[in-house]
């Protein structure tokens, strides 16, 4: 039996150091503010549940990095995504309860608060950068790259995961080893090929034999589709994949691309159900964070209104520019472009459907 103490609730949180870790800046300047205790316990909780979602990319990143992802990892890696994306659900209702602090009474402590801003929460800085945001996917701040405004220290920690592979990255290489992309004498991009380029001809054709369009809605009509027709194409040329990789509106390399929308086409297969539901977490989790920018941008605007924000940035309309330029998945979103309905969908051979279902036996 261990002779150590019975463990105390209290000691075990360290409530002691945890509580007494808020501190009034108004208080030290002889004038203590009411509401700067809300404000600083909700900045607290974020970093704390900043530090939870780091815990759990950490640990999905580790299960992706394996050069074959066991199966019985699948269910954990969505599990996990699933527990972050509730999470930013928290990280945006917490808005709603620093918006019971009306503008006036900030204004009680705001001035107390420069230069510090939330620009130099390191950790936020280091979920996006594991997420996968590119330095050029930021903005910059007064000229300044996105690191400018930290001390040397937390510079150095922020700046050291752009060199380490992002989540992006190993799902991307995740991607690339999916099966079934082509098998024996199957050439599923072909038959797809001609599944779209079926469709949009029955499309083409509803519309020229509409009698309730004009001549003009025709036209424009016919032009959408040649449109259509130019997107699907890097779907299924490498090199036009590749001039828009470079142009920036894709990211995923082709193979990625292809076994993404190939994985959505067929999601209702055993083998593709949790890798489904792994792409779809993704894109929860981008849109989470896109959505808590955007709902700290109007947060800021009701606040501080057209004032610069207290670390210098033009407050609320460079936290919305910033929720534009930094979504990782977009790919992911797009993918909805290029499908078909399931009655369009190539017939895949038994044999590729017999290697995609579970089986039990007595």
């Amino acid at each position: 039996m261990s002779s150590s103490e019975p463990l105390y609730y209290a000691d075990y949180l360290m409530l002691d150091r945890l509580l007494s870790s808020q501190e009034l800046e108004s208080a030290k300047h002889g004038r203590p503010v009411h509401d700067e205790m809300l404000f600083i316990i909700i900045h607290q909780a974020y970093e704390l549940w900043f530090k939870q979602i780091t815990w759990e990319l950490d640990s999905i990143m580790e299960l992706l990095a394996q050069p074959t992802v066991d199966e019985k990892d699948m269910g954990t890696i969505v599990g996990r995504l699933r527990r972050i994306v509730a999470i930013q659900g928290l990280l945006i209702d917490q808005i709603e309860v620093l918006e019971t602090m009306t503008p006036m009474d900030f204004l009680d402590f705001r001035d107390f608060l420069y230069p510090a801003s939330g620009f130099q929460s390191a950790q936020f800085r280091i979920v996006e950068n594991k997420l996968g945001v590119r330095r050029e996917d930021r903005l910059k701040l007064e000229g300044a790259v996105y690191t400018e405004r930290l001390n040397d220290d937390d510079r150095e920690r922020v700046e050291s995961y752009e060199a380490e592979r992002s989540l992006f990255d190993l799902v991307e290489a995740w991607l690339e080893r999916t099966p079934f992309l082509d098998q024996g004498d199957f050439d599923f991009w072909k038959s797809y090929q001609e599944a779209v380029l079926n469709r949009i001809e029955m499309d083409r054709k509803l519309v020229a034999t509409n009698p309730n369009l004009t001549e003009g809605e025709i036209e424009a009509q016919n032009k959408d589709f040649d449109a259509i027709l130019a997107q699907y194409e890097a779907v299924f040329d490498p090199e036009r994949h590749a001039h828009e990789v470079a142009a920036g509106r894709l990211r995923l390399s082709h193979r990625a691309f292809q076994a993404a929308l190939f994985i959505c086409l067929y999601r209702d297969e055993p083998a593709l159900q949790l890798p489904f539901q792994m792409l779809e977490l993704l894109m929860d989790v981008d849109e989470g964070f896109t959505m808590w920018r955007y709902r700290h941008a109007q947060m800021t605007l009701r606040m501080i209104g057209g004032r610069i924000g207290t670390g210098g940035s033009a407050g609320a309309k460079y936290l919305q520019r910033s929720a534009e330029r930094t979504r990782v998945y977009g790919d992911l979103f797009n993918l909805s472009t290029f499908l078909v309905p399931r009655v369009d969908r190539p017939d895949l051979p038994d044999e590729i459907l017999e290697s995609m279902r579970f089986r039990y036996q007595q």
